[in-house]
């Protein structure tokens, strides 16, 4: 928690990275204060300042963790059956298209490694890792909008998707259609700020046309509830088409937008012997979905 109180300035940002509430985090860092016996923060307004005795700890609260993961690493290589329990952040279409097959493959070879998951926003998972809250998650890069890179983080490429155009029943003919073929119908996408919504937005200006958005939505189950009920139209992916009810016509784009799905992990991290048998059995997973990236460099490079 100190550490995070000196990443982000205030208690609310420290808590909000950390996943409690900020009178939980106030009350643990007044604990750590009296069990120090010195002054280790100040307040400048609204937000936190540490003390020079506050950041001495902190440092020293850097290599605690990394100590941490270092040990729990010696405990796996060190153990004949790996048993741990690893936290995950995954999104819907994930959730739903990939961990059921993975994570039941892995319970049957390997029943000591649990994975619980946190279901997060695709923007966020990556932060939840970096600080520690998660152990690894799920990312999301398109061809038309890569996501900036932490370099402390590594990533495994585990499936590449396309995106469809979902449609009201009836409402395109054909089996396929270019992007401008969508120009002229309302549309239901995700706020500018996700990464799917700025993305989308991308591929569309890119094609000529600003997309008519009627209705800005961030869960892709509502957006295709709503495309069902003829509101408007939407893209999807390969794993969100598990999603699609009754009512949704799904085309194929003469020319998708593509995007990968990686696991993202902390680079002291990698040599887990349990991340890697998470990581082999969503592979495969995706692979038995047709999703497969064994032709794909295993650790994509740095993207800035």
């Amino acid at each position: 928690m100190l550490r995070e109180l000196h990443r982000r300035g205030t208690v609310t940002a420290a808590a909000a990275a950390l996943h409690y509430t900020a009178s939980a985090v106030s009350q643990q860092l007044a604990q750590l204060e009296r069990d120090v016996g010195a002054r280790l923060f100040e307040r400048l307004g609204r937000r936190v300042q540490l003390t020079e005795l506050g950041l001495v700890l902190t440092e020293h609260a850097e290599e605690i963790i990394g100590s941490v993961e270092r040990a729990t690493l010696a405990l796996e290589e060190a153990q004949e059956g790996v048993s741990v329990r690893l936290t995950a952040g995954v999104w819907a279409s994930v959730a739903s298209g990939l961990l059921p097959a993975a994570l039941t493959a892995l319970a049957a070879e390997h029943p000591g490694i649990q994975v619980r998951t946190r279901e997060l926003a695709p923007e966020d998972t990556e932060g939840a890792v970096r600080d520690g809250a998660l152990d690894f998650s799920f990312v999301i890069d398109y061809s038309n909008y890569p996501m900036s890179w932490d370099p402390a983080l590594a990533r495994v490429v585990i499936a590449v998707e396309r995106l469809h155009a979902a449609v009201p029943a009836g409402a395109v003919p054909s089996a396929t259609l270019s992007l401008p073929g969508l120009a002229e119908h309302p549309w239901i996408l995700a706020g500018p700020r996700s990464h799917f919504g700025r993305a989308v937005r991308i591929a569309c200006q890119r094609n000529g046309f600003e997309p008519k958005i009627n209705h800005e939505v961030g869960e892709q189950a509502t957006a295709l509830a709503m495309v069902a009920a003829g509101l408007g139209v939407t893209l999807v992916s390969d794993l969100g088409l598990s999603l699609c009810p009754p009512g949704v016509d799904i085309v194929s784009l003469t020319q998708p937008v593509m995007r990968t799905v990686s696991i993202a992990y902390r680079m002291k991290a990698a040599r887990r012997p349990s991340l890697e048998l998470v990581i082999e059995a969503v592979r495969a997973a995706a692979a038995e979905k047709g999703l497969g990236a064994a032709a794909l460099p295993l650790t994509l490079p740095e993207v800035r």
